[in-house]
């Protein structure tokens, strides 16, 4: 099989040499001055060449629209059934909220009405003071609830929501209607345990850990390792204190002590509460409000916690049998899922988070 001059040549009508339209005109006619017809062929056969070479260019054209209007059509479709598919999620997850959630349903005997508090205590965690004080209303609301039960595995937070959970709590437990419970599970320290000593008794597993009474401020200092890097730090303030937390500048000692001042007195504060909130049972010692952190059999001798037991144990006890509901409100996953996004993109474009840098949390 041999290649025809066109083929060897490549498309003239594509990437030949620019024709005035009278030249355009004498090539489909075949009276093209330049390029005679080949050897055998008259003008009626070079022309019939022609014309199916503009078939073979136009069926390529259109076959090439053709499969982009093909994958086109397929993305459309792949983003049609995206979308219903987050809208039958989305309406999915808010039915299940209102009709499957667990302590929705009409409650039919008494029962221990739990509200769980996990993880670290922040406004944008699950373990909120806006989402923990919506479910002990709920739950306090309810007939049926024996007692309101605070389920705890954390190792504390911010100071703030942490002590706006202590409030609730104390105003629920002295409207004297039905009592309070603070249960922990693997851990309540620090600004946990802040939320627990509101409770009416705290009940702890003997290797739970518990305590950790006192206030950090954590971070780095990097002054150095610039310098010897080469790089000039520029921080531009109003106020002579303004920056004086910058991980890249060095700390004066009148703003150290300052600094130090300030986590006193959040400390204080947190003394404050705890004996507030469990009065004579407190033992005299001052290891207590040092920061130290207990087993559950430690912190039941220092008057730390009531009982050693667990959540099912104090069901039974009270009911006979391990009767619970939850009550705590349910999380969005596209609400989850925007915040951490939220939360990366924060990071990566390095704007500052809106967090206390003093946690009542375990370092």
């Amino acid at each position: 099989m041999t290649m025809s001059d066109d083929d060897k040549h490549g498309d003239r009508w594509t990437s030949g040499p620019e024709l005035t339209p009278e030249q355009a005109r004498r090539e489909r006619e075949g009276q093209h001055t330049d390029q005679p017809p080949p050897p055998g062929e008259d003008a009626e056969t070079l022309r019939e060449r022609q014309r199916l070479a503009q078939l073979e260019m136009m069926d390529r054209w259109v076959g090439g629209v053709l499969a982009e209007q093909r994958r086109s059509r397929r993305w459309k479709l792949f983003f049609r059934f995206f979308f219903a598919l987050l809208i039958l999620a989305s309406l999915s997850t808010t039915l299940y909220g209102l009709f499957g959630a667990p302590g929705s349903g009409p409650p039919d005997r008494p029962h221990l009405g739990v509200v769980e508090l996990k993880g670290v205590i922040d406004s944008d965690s699950p373990a909120s003071a806006e989402r923990i004080i919506e479910g002990l209303e709920r739950a306090w609301n309810v007939e049926e609830v024996e007692a309101v039960v605070l389920h705890i595995n954390s190792p504390g937070g911010s100071p703030v929501q942490s002590q706006r959970i202590f409030e609730a709590v104390m105003r629920l437990r002295e409207s004297g209607d039905k009592p309070v419970l603070a249960v922990v599970e693997d851990i309540g320290a620090s600004g946990a345990y802040y939320v627990a000593a509101a409770a009416d008794e705290i009940i702890a597993a003997p290797a739970s850990l518990v305590g950790s009474i006192g206030v950090v401020h954590a971070g780095f200092g990097f002054e150095e390792a610039i310098g010897r890097l080469g790089v000039e730090r520029r921080v531009f303030t109003a106020g002579e204190n303004k920056a004086f937390l910058d991980p890249f500048s060095d700390i004066a000692p009148a703003q150290r002590e300052f600094w130090q001042s300030v986590l006193e007195n959040t400390h204080e504060q947190f003394i404050a509460a705890v004996r507030k909130g469990r009065g004579e049972r407190l033992v005299d010692d001052e290891r207590l409000f040092s920061g130290l952190i207990w087993s559950g059999e430690q912190a039941l001798e220092l008057g730390l916690v009531d009982e050693l037991d667990s959540l099912d144990g104090v069901a039974r006890a009270r009911l006979g049998e391990a009767r619970t509901r939850d009550y705590t409100p349910r999380l969005d996953p596209f609400e989850r899922i925007s915040r951490q996004f939220g939360r990366v993109a924060m990071e990566w474009l390095g704007v500052p988070r809106g967090e206390s840098p003093v946690r009542y949390q375990l370092p």
